[in-house]
């Protein structure tokens, strides 16, 4: 299985504009730039890898937790799941630092002692958490 995506980028770093187009067409010609990615911490003026990351960590993370729950027995009513990817400026330059996950759960039927460890299996275990292996990764989850 193999999935893909397109960026197209025009012009220099600051002042430049780009385009991303996914495969499912979810993102069509979806604007990105320095402002967007550096600046803008409203989020507002157009998506960038960072937020596309931390979507991307967020699906994957809850849907591996559903499996796992699923196994159990105990399947979620709902898993609300948010990931903030933390982006700094560095000396050479800027560095993904963490991905920080926060999780609300509706879990009928679980105790929290086997939650805490489904929770935390699906952290390690789903495939984007382990293609950020090289960036810290942290759990914040809650049954509610």
């Amino acid at each position: 299985m193999k999935r893909h995506a397109t960026a197209i980028w025009k012009g220099a770093l600051g002042d430049g504009t780009g385009a991303i187009t996914t495969q499912s067409g979810a993102l069509s010609d979806h604007g990105y730039s320095f402002k967007a990615r550096f600046e803008d911490e409203s989020g507002k003026s157009g998506t960038n890898p960072e937020e596309l990351l931390a979507a991307a960590h967020a699906g994957c993370f809850a849907m591996q937790l559903s499996h796992f729950l699923a196994e159990n027995g105990t399947p979620a009513d709902e898993l609300k799941a948010t990931s903030v990817v933390n982006v700094e400026q560095v000396a050479a330059g800027f560095e993904i630092q963490q991905s920080a996950i926060t999780l609300e759960a509706r879990v009928p039927g679980i105790d929290k002692a086997k939650f805490d460890e489904l929770a935390e299996q699906a952290k390690s275990g789903c495939p984007v958490s382990k293609a950020l292996g090289a960036i810290t990764v942290t759990l914040d989850a809650k049954l509610v």
